[in-house]
């Protein structure tokens, strides 16, 4: 009786295990998915990082200055919510100052197309790599 058990629970230990599939579009050996947080810090590069944190899956930016309008200055902060290549878990926020003739910055408002353009980016730049993934 007790061998009939054992070879029963030895039985359900034995499952077929898929293939692995190397560019899936849920990877996460750094607690988000990798494509999200490369594109993210690709898309990003031009900017000074404050903080980047794989794990949490959290970037955020420095204040930036263009040197073409050197009166205006914007700090990103992107969230990656998922493990999952999705647009709904990725989060860009834009933060935007322009200079008074104090030398003081300002709160000005962000367009809502310059988050989209932005979201819009990475998740390209994240589908790409994927792809490329795949090819390779």
């Amino acid at each position: 009786m007790a061998a009939a058990a054992l070879a029963a629970l030895g039985a359900c230990g034995k499952k077929e295990r898929p293939k692995a599939d190397l560019a899936a579009a849920k990877i996460n050996t750094i607690g988000v998915n990798s494509y999200l947080w490369r594109a993210s810090l690709e898309t990003l590069s031009f900017m000074p990082l404050l903080q980047a944190d794989s794990n949490g899956g959290v970037i955020v930016t420095d204040w930036y200055a263009n040197p073409r309008n050197p009166a205006e200055r914007v700090k990103v902060s992107v969230t990656i919510l998922d493990q999952d290549l999705r647009a709904d878990a990725l989060r860009v926020m834009v933060s935007r100052q322009a200079a008074v003739s104090s030398g003081n910055w300002i709160e000005a408002p962000v367009q809502a197309a310059t988050v989209q353009k932005l979201e819009d980016i990475i998740l390209t730049k994240a589908r790409d790599l994927r792809r490329n993934a795949i090819a390779g």
